[in-house]
């Protein structure tokens, strides 16, 4: 499924797929895989998805990716996360490029979620956050992008603003955080949604497309097996807490340490909320129920 990576070449650009070249950030962590991948589309008037965080190397290795006579014509922003936007700016100033997305943090947010953040309730959440960031250009969900022959996917879920880019006609889809081949992503309230992430997933299924070029980690090249196995796994993670609150009720870290015990205990603040959004999913049905104010530290029970 996912193309084979011994190691990573930092600074240099490698050509992935026809007309796309992927450079690497070196800012390599447990939740940014080996880094941040910002890619390169087309020839001549290139586009670029994802300039990465503010880092100077990596800006360089991105201009020094170009060919004699090729120019950025315009920066693609899949979700602002530092990690993949914080680079925008310092990366407008050097080529004047438009810059396009969805909207600016938490915009898109669902309904449901958008009136628990309104009513001021401690659902915690904004990790890596770039609230500053705005798009000169707000994309719409099917919107085709002028040139380079990308589609805009919206694919909320690990935030609400996030979006996919299509290559239609070669089936290559940029998937930013919305899917990956080494690990689940990071479902965080109140932007980051299980339900929306869900039927991001399940919209995916439905394509027919060839290859996942991802925001970390290796491509995938069998995305339909990969969307089945993300699926399964977060239906599976809820019979899991489903089976955990059987148990008696306890908060989104109790849980977590209840459900994740075969994981670094380092990533135990990532998988309580997780844990976290499936909770906010399944209140109101399946006889879940929140020990007084909606909150990340409350306790959950079954009713």
């Amino acid at each position: 499924m996912a193309e084979p990576r011994q190691r990573v070449l930092y600074g240099v650009a490698e050509t992935v797929a026809p007309q796309v070249r992927r450079v690497t950030c070196r800012n390599p962590s447990p939740m940014t895989h080996m880094g941040t991948q910002t890619y390169l589309v087309g020839r001549g008037d290139v586009v670029l998805i994802d300039p990465g965080p503010d880092d100077v190397g990596h800006r360089l290795a991105l201009l020094s990716a170009l060919k004699p006579g090729e120019r950025i014509r315009s920066i693609l922003v899949t979700h602002s996360h530092r990690d993949h936007s914080r680079g925008v700016s310092a990366m407008v100033a050097e080529t004047g490029a438009e810059v396009l997305a969805f909207g600016p943090h938490g915009a898109g947010m669902w309904p449901g979620m958008a009136r628990l953040a309104a009513e001021g309730l401690d659902l915690g959440g904004g990790e890596g956050a770039d609230r500053s960031f705005r798009p000169d250009r707000c994309l719409s969900d099917g919107e085709a992008i002028g040139h380079g022959g990308l589609v805009a996917l919206h694919t909320p879920g690990h935030l609400s603003n996030h979006l996919a880019f299509s290559l239609e006609d070669v089936g290559i889809v940029f998937t930013g955080d919305a899917v990956m081949g080494w690990a689940t992503t990071l479902v965080s309230p109140p932007e980051g949604d299980m339900a929306a992430q869900i039927e991001t997933l399940g919209r995916l299924a439905r394509r027919r497309d060839r290859l996942f070029l991802p925001g970390h980690g290796p491509g995938v090249r069998d995305p339909a097996t990969l969307v089945r196995q993300h699926l399964a796994h977060r239906q599976a993670r809820e019979r899991q807490i489903l089976s955990a609150l059987n148990h008696g009720p306890g908060s989104p870290g109790d849980l977590a340490a209840r459900v994740y015990t075969d994981i670094d205990p380092a990533l135990l603040p990532a998988a309580a909320r997780n844990v976290f959004a499936t909770l906010l999913g399944l209140l109101d049905r399946d006889g879940v129920a929140c020990e007084g104010p909606v909150s990340a530290k409350a306790s959950f029970r079954r009713l």
